[in-house]
């Protein structure tokens, strides 16, 4: 069915004379004439029948007819403006903004970012860090990626990775770790989850020891001071390998215990976007692809 024709250029002048109550300001705003604009905006009044604006002596105010129309029309021009913006030497580009978990995000993502941005060069990628506890709705998120069970109300999660816990420490604290009773003459770090030392305790078959020490809200926080040397850390070690490899963090002991996964969640009433989906499909194959390789 074909539109009524709307007479663009006349609510253009109207917008922008009813943000600046100003005939003068919207001229030089949209780089036209003074009379242009009030032109345009007497034409939009007669067709429609109504006066947007009350002519005072000093300035304008605006009708109740006006006050209808304007949020309106700003929220228009305002999503077209956004759209056009998104376009760049003949590309289109879409804005994907996402909150990473931050030891996902410094351990696992980061280190792969550029094949993404090469695999997805469409997507305006904007990563917000969090440590698992985030709003998608309130932080205008269209997706994330958080540590647990994968049940969170009124998300879709989609499983990405198993991230089992291990002990980590700096290598002089590791010559003194061969056996899990050990761990009870160092310093037990924790991190928000009082539930992670007893867990690997058990699996490890051996009494947990009073844990007192210091609590972290971030495992790459946590493990960053037990690479310096302020006790021993629980966590997940493929998000690590790096400091492995390197030599400045150390897995002593090889039990490790099952206490989440990372996992993909967006709101259950969000519709996917093109990069919203362009990014879940890079994240699942190349992490499937990667686990087919081991």
């Amino acid at each position: 069915m074909a539109r009524t024709h709307l007479p663009l250029n006349a609510l253009r002048a109207f917008e922008s004379s009813a943000r600046h109550l100003s005939f003068t300001l919207a001229a030089a705003e949209l780089n036209v004439t003074q009379a242009a604009v009030s032109q345009q905006v007497r034409g939009l009044e007669a067709r429609l029948g109504v006066a947007l604006f009350r002519r005072l002596p000093r300035g304008l105010a605006l009708s109740d007819e006006g006050h209808a129309l304007l949020p309106v029309l700003a929220e228009s021009f305002g999503r077209m403006e956004a759209v056009v913006q998104q376009f760049d030497n003949g590309h289109f580009f879409e804005v994907l903004t996402v909150g990473v978990v931050g030891t996902f995000a410094v351990g696992w993502l980061l280190p792969r970012l550029r094949l993404f941005q090469q695999s997805c060069p469409f997507a305006d990628l904007r990563l917000m860090t969090h440590n698992n506890v985030v709003d998608l709705a309130g932080e205008g998120l269209d997706c994330a990626i958080r540590f647990g069970d994968g049940n969170w109300p009124g998300l879709k999660a989609e499983h990405l990775m198993a991230a089992p816990l291990s002990v980590l420490c700096a290598p002089a604290i590791a010559a003194r770790v061969t056996k899990p009773r050990d761990l009870a003459q160092q310093t037990l770090l924790r991190s928000y989850r009082a539930e992670d030392w007893p867990a690997w305790f058990a699996a490890a078959g051996a009494a947990c020891p009073a844990i007192r020490g210091p609590v972290f809200d971030s495992s790459r926080l946590m493990v960053e001071a037990a690479m310096q040397g302020a006790g021993v850390a629980l966590a997940p070690a493929s998000m690590f390998e790096r400091e492995l490899d390197d030599g400045r963090l150390v897995r002593p002991l090889s039990t490790e215990v099952m206490t989440g996964s990372y996992w993909l969640v967006r709101l259950k009433s969000r519709k996917s976007s093109a990069a919203m989906e362009a990014f879940r499909r890079w994240l699942v194959d190349y992490i499937e692809a990667s686990s087919m390789a081991r």
